[in-house]
């Protein structure tokens, strides 16, 4: 798989803007020279991993967040059930269903 450091820098931009942040503020806080920043949202630079790994911690997310377009952030556990769930045919789907009604009646 080739990563795509268009769509990379695209993810950065919007989990930044998200959070109301500046560029100076996120190289601030992850810690990355003045104008970096903005050479990895337009894909003149390529980030290497410590890079993303301070850009993850500085917005508040995961590096998968940036290279393939999915996080986990607390509170949304649910979304890897869900991805899972996408990909099940309406047998298998009815049987899910049976399923998470039943754990939803157990007192765990």
């Amino acid at each position: 798989m080739a990563l795509d450091y268009k769509e990379i820098g695209k993810r950065i931009t919007r989990r930044r803007n998200q959070l109301g942040l500046k560029q100076s503020e996120v190289e601030e806080l992850a810690e990355i020279s003045y104008g970096y920043l903005t050479n990895i949202e337009r894909a003149v630079s390529i980030p290497s991993i410590e890079v993303v790994m301070r850009l993850a911690i500085a917005l508040e997310t995961t590096p998968d967040e940036f290279l393939v377009g999915t996080s986990r952030r607390e509170g949304e556990e649910w979304r890897d059930v869900a991805e899972l769930l996408r990909t099940m045919d309406g047998r298998q789907l009815d049987l899910a269903r049976s399923f998470l009604t039943w754990l939803l009646e157990q007192k765990i």
